[in-house]
């Protein structure tokens, strides 16, 4: 039966892609530091919620309906295992302190609501995954909380997962969606000189374009609005 060739949800996929994601955060970092001896480093570990507008999707199972398209509501699920979540990896510059570089991982995740007419599945629900190299400036003063703003760009990890209304065409598979894209603004709340906490506001933006099962294809440009609450740990 050909829904039984549809791929279950996979964890340590999941656990895969996020080491990846860690790993070329990473080499970034190394890179970066290599080429700015002195830096303040931070880790930053955090949740939140996220949601994404309407977007079109232009979709070709290759089975002879030939392209198609329709406009798509999304919904979040950011609490659907495994939830929302980033890390993020952050060099301030001692010689310029109020600047600082950043990789950063985003587990965001969307699903199709409602399905529209001609899909038994369509979502990114192992992640739509960003991965970005951001350029942040913090408005530093005397009290212990910092605003900061942050722009970047890099490219989306999706977890593709695709079924036609049909059944005869069946994709799940992580793919290089495209090009990604970031702006976001938060505050910084110092507990001591090396833990503090932060809220912020994020909006990602991503072009994908999939493959699907039997040479067939799936392209749209998705927005992921995020309200995210972390913790820092400053070395």
């Amino acid at each position: 039966m050909v829904t039984n060739m549809i791929s279950r949800h996979n964890i340590g996929s999941n656990i895969a892609i996020s080491g990846l994601a860690i790993a070329l955060s990473a080499g970034l970092g190394a890179s970066v530091f290599a080429t700015a001896v002195q830096a303040e480093p931070s880790i930053s570990v955090y949740g939140g919620l996220n949601a994404s507008p309407h977007s079109t999707v232009k979709y070709d199972f290759n089975q002879g309906a030939g392209p198609q398209s329709s406009t798509v509501g999304w919904d979040g699920a950011s609490f659907k295992m495994p939830p929302y979540y980033g890390i993020r990896a952050t060099w301030w510059f001692e010689s310029a302190p109020a600047w600082g570089i950043a990789a950063d991982f985003i587990h965001a995740k969307v699903v199709a609501s409602p399905r529209p007419a001609g899909f038994a599945k369509l979502e990114f629900t192992d992640g739509i995954n960003f991965l970005t190299a951001n350029l942040m400036y913090r408005f530093q003063n005397e009290s212990s909380f910092t605003p900061y703003a942050g722009i970047g760009v890099g490219l989306s990890i999706p977890s593709v997962e695709v079924v036609n209304a049909a059944l005869t065409s069946s994709t799940k598979e992580f793919q290089i969606g495209g090009p990604a894209a970031q702006i976001f603004v938060g505050l910084d709340a110092r507990i001591n000189d090396n833990w503090s906490v932060f809220g912020e506001l994020k909006s990602s933006y991503t072009r994908i374009e999939a493959e699907l099962s039997g040479g067939g294809s799936l392209s749209t440009n998705l927005i992921s609005n995020q309200v995210i609450f972390g913790v820092t740990y400053s070395f």
